[in-house]
């Protein structure tokens, strides 16, 4: 509770451009989380199999994963707030248009479309917001960002199941029901560029013009300029080293999470049975848990440091993912599954800080999109993998492996980011000075 007032009480002293950024997000989230949930059940109704299901999630992926380094470079060299209004608008039109397909190829033509303009959120949020604070703040910013986020996606999640189960208990057939549900997410996520109108986007400047520029006021010019050229280099040589591999350890996450995440819907109505209702309740109490533990991720991160606090919550997510792949009991599932999704998320912001620490602004928008096209490929890679084994090897052991692998994964991810970016003494005591 502490956290979350000093997390509120910090929200009205933030800039206009944050709390109409919050505000727009809070309106895309919501569309997105109505989907998240209904749109592979929709897939379903529709007539096809799990297999079209992991069509449509790769083809998605992979578009998204295509164009976020494109992304990156125009969010770098461009208004990112134009970029974001493009994204929220042609966001919102597909999704509407998407409630009402049934042709595979326009299925997989509009998940294609809806993976190109959900990048654009995916990337320039983090860099964008990044700007609009000092670097103190950036922590405590993001994780509010993901906080909003989870509680955006809880609100599109959890009311898009009960409309749409309301709507059949009134009648309106199944298909129908998720049919309008879908449409309305469409039309939260369209409004999403309204607030973003406002936003007044100041000029950038970037780190490496601020070196490039320094020696035109020195005495010697023609030899200033060398050194100046020299320096910038090499904090370009040393940027694109760290990029790397924040980009290698991202992979190995988005690999394990392509098989587990998109489909742990369909996992629960599968393997026990359990309503649209229940199904989305209980993906919204595991969104719930995450913001809890975000909010206490900055705790965690300045006792231990964030590099730490990283690997403590990825690793404690682990038992939780094996039970869930195992039981046969829908409470411990759901018990393990609302612990694990907590865990393993709540280092999502501690992540975004660190990168954004590490790497200068005129490059955030590129590393960024580098590291989401990572997890992106994992997900889209990842999908006939998930529908292969769950069709060849049944909805228990099928899962069971699906869920072992993530977890093989996620402890190599971790033991990667551990050794490659673990703070020195001194630098865990800055850290926590700030």
């Amino acid at each position: 509770m502490q956290s979350f007032r000093r997390m509120t009480a910090g929200i009205a002293r933030w800039p206009r451009n944050v709390k109409l950024f919050f505000l727009a997000n809070l309106l895309y989230q919501i569309g997105g989380g109505m989907f998240s949930v209904l749109y592979n059940l929709y897939i379903q109704g529709i007539g096809y199999n799990d297999a079209m299901n992991g069509r449509v999630v790769s083809i998605q992926s992979l578009a998204t994963a295509c164009i976020f380094i494109p992304i990156g470079l125009f969010g770098d060299r461009l208004s990112r707030k134009t970029l974001l209004v493009i994204g929220a608008l042609f966001s919102g039109i597909v999704f509407a248009l998407r409630a009402f397909a049934e042709a595979e190829p326009l299925l997989l033509i509009l998940a294609v479309c809806s993976g190109v303009f959900a990048a654009f959120f995916q990337v320039l949020a983090i860099p964008f917001l990044a700007e609009s604070v000092k670097k103190s703040q950036r922590l405590a910013l993001f994780s509010a960002y993901s906080s909003l986020m989870l509680a955006a996606q809880v609100l599109g999640s959890m009311g898009g199941g009960v409309l749409a189960d309301s709507l059949q208990h009134y009648g309106i057939d199944h298909v129908l029901s998720l049919r309008f549900t879908l449409f309305m997410g469409g039309i939260a996520t369209l409004a999403a560029f309204v607030p973003m109108l406002f936003i007044r986007e100041q000029r950038r400047q970037s780190e490496t013009a601020k070196i490039s520029e320094a020696p035109q006021a020195q005495s010697q010019p023609s030899a200033e300029p060398n050194k100046a050229d020299t320096a910038g280099k090499k904090a370009s040589d040393g940027s694109s080293r760290i990029i790397f591999w924040f980009v290698l350890a991202q992979l190995p996450i988005g690999l394990g999470s392509g098989l587990v995440v998109p489909y742990l819907n369909l996992y629960f109505t599968n393997r026990f049975g359990v309503s649209i209702s229940m199904m989305s309740l209980l993906i919204s109490l595991g969104q719930i848990m995450t913001i809890v533990s975000m909010l206490i991720g900055p705790s965690l991160s300045k006792k231990v440091g964030p590099v730490r606090a990283v690997v403590i919550f990825q690793l404690l997510s682990l038992p939780f993912l094996l039970t869930t792949g195992f039981t046969n009991i829908a409470l411990v599932a759901s018990i393990a599954f609302l612990f694990r999704q907590a865990l393993m998320n709540a280092a999502n912001p501690i992540q975004s800080a660190v990168m954004v620490d590490r790497i200068p602004d005129n490059k955030r928008s590129i590393a960024n999109s580098l590291t989401q096209t990572a997890f992106m490929l994992g997900w889209a890679s990842m999908g006939p993998v998930q529908s292969f084994l769950v069709t060849t090897y049944g909805n228990y052991w099928g899962y069971a492996i699906t869920f072992s692998i993530t977890g093989a994964l996620y402890v190599t991810a971790s033991l990667l980011y551990y050794f490659k970016f673990r703070e020195r003494p001194a630098q865990r005591i800055r850290t926590a000075a700030h």
